[in-house]
């Protein structure tokens, strides 16, 4: 009995040593990315009153581009979207609206807003689709570039495919329905393109939380955090890895994700790689591997950026069911393109696509959630049989959760000082809590949905476009 207890302990001190080494190294590596992105914001920040934006929006040079917005029962929201896409600040564009099969008033809405008729339009099949296409619309007097495709329900990937046919223009820009656009967010995104014509394949905007701001016609006119803890969470989240994070692997040249919810790309090459694959849930992160792997195998010089400047403000889920959903299904999603992208994980062939940005995912990310939940098990199993001591206990406490709240807190830091998107004291200080309330529960439950969304890959469970529930942006604060 004894030989089994100290078996016992020799594996749990083991194991709760690796465990405090893993998060050792995860939380270093996110500070090593916020370092990464400071140190791009420096230089983004130098170059604003040189960036030539009045240049580029004057420039004949400046590639059109289509805007393309997949919906499925989006009523509550659609208008005023729309409206923030058609008042962009873009030489010339086109927005085109995909109805993916909506059963709720989405249509109705916009075609009483903008007086829509339908127009008779071959639609190309430069890339593979399911969902037949049912009509295609347009204003019937009013001279917005606006075109309104209604097709049988699909799922988003579909939907964004019929709108890569549909488009008319060299570059395409991805933006979920649920959107509001900064005025200047299009042409900011699309600025690497015009700078370095040859080479930009894609690029990627910022997206922030819209919880809690004033919409007036469209436009983020009062910036604010959400009132409720919930999306106050996601707004810090969202900072440390979405701003920071992807602007951290995009100074690397490692970007793999750009947002389904803001991402522009060159049309020919969405053709050229067959558009999004509407097998995998994690369609936006699959189409940027695939696109480097394609890139990379036929030795072409290209890069994919991240741009932290553009916004993109999006309504975060309010609900743990919803917000669960939506954790189940990104997981689920990095689980398919890991798969589906094995073999160029740690593979030279792929550079640092393959030596670093995937085998990352693959330990840091992928794992990290199996981790996150075994951690606050063992570690007071451990104490309980003696395997460690109280003094390891406090260590793991300070690297697993001290770490990590000094490192939220940094990222709000240099958030503030970069963009200075929250001017009022009070909402700073609801960030700065949000940034320890976030380790005391609220990680560990997203843990539990990334678990589950690894299980449901796996077990290869059915997976449709989630809905989540909306409750509009006008005039609202939640």
């Amino acid at each position: 009995m004894s030989t089994v207890l100290d078996w016992v302990r020799e594996v749990l001190h083991v194991t709760d040593t690796a465990i405090l080494v893993y998060f050792l190294f995860i939380n270093t590596s996110y500070l090593v990315l916020i370092v990464l992105a400071t140190v791009e914001f420096v230089h983004h920040l130098r170059r604003v009153p040189l960036s030539g934006f009045e240049e580029t929006y004057r420039s004949p040079l400046t590639q059109p581009t289509s805007v393309l917005v997949p919906a499925h029962n989006e009523e509550a929201g659609i208008v005023e979207s729309v409206h923030a896409m058609l008042a962009l600040r873009y030489p010339v564009f086109e927005v085109v609206i995909i109805d993916d099969g909506s059963t709720d008033a989405t249509f109705d809405r916009l075609a009483a807003e903008f007086d829509l008729v339908e127009v008779p339009r071959v639609v190309p099949d430069s890339v593979p689709t399911r969902g037949a296409v049912l009509s295609v619309h347009v204003p019937r007097l009013r001279p917005d570039p606006l075109v309104v495709v209604r097709k049988a329900g699909g799922g988003k990937t579909d939907a964004l495919n019929v709108g890569i046919n549909v488009a008319r223009h060299p570059l395409v820009c991805m933006v979920d329905a649920d959107s509001i656009l900064d005025p200047q967010a299009l042409l900011s995104v699309a600025k690497p393109f015009a700078d370095d014509p040859l080479r930009v394949v894609a690029a990627g905007g910022v997206v922030r939380i819209a919880n809690g701001c004033t919409v007036v016609a469209g436009r983020i006119v009062d910036t604010r955090m959400p009132r409720t803890w919930l999306p106050r969470i996601q707004v810090v989240e969202y900072l440390r890895a979405f701003l920071l994070g992807r602007t951290g692997w995009s100074r690397l040249g490692g970007l793999l994700v750009i947002s389904g919810a803001f991402g522009i790309f060159r049309r020919d090459l969405l053709v050229e790689i067959g558009g999004l694959d509407h097998d995998t849930i994690g369609e936006d992160a699959e189409l940027v591997v695939r696109l480097h792997r394609h890139l990379r195998h036929l030795k072409r010089d290209y890069r994919i950026v991240f741009v932290a400047e553009p916004v993109s403000w999006s309504e975060a889920p309010d609900s743990l069911a919803v917000l669960a959903r939506q954790r189940r299904r990104w997981h689920r999603g990095l689980a398919e393109v890991l798969a589906k992208h094995r073999a160029v994980i740690g593979n030279p062939r792929y550079g640092r696509i393959g030596l670093v940005a995937l085998p990352y995912y693959l330990v840091f990310e992928f794992l990290a959630p199996l981790v996150e939940l075994a951690g606050p098990v063992l570690v007071p199993l451990g104490l309980a049989v003696g395997a460690v001591d109280l003094g390891f206990a406090w260590r793991f406490l300070l690297v697993a959760y001290g770490y990590a709240m000094l490192i939220n807190l940094i990222a709000l830091a240099v958030e503030e000082y970069s963009f200075h998107r929250y001017s009022r004291w009070r909402d700073l200080g609801a960030a700065v809590v949000a940034s320890v309330v976030e380790n005391l529960g609220y990680r560990q439950l997203t843990a539990f949905w990334r678990v589950q969304g690894t299980w449901s890959a796996l077990t290869g469970a059915k997976h449709v476009w989630g809905e989540m529930t909306r409750t509009g942006f006008v005039g609202r604060r939640s």
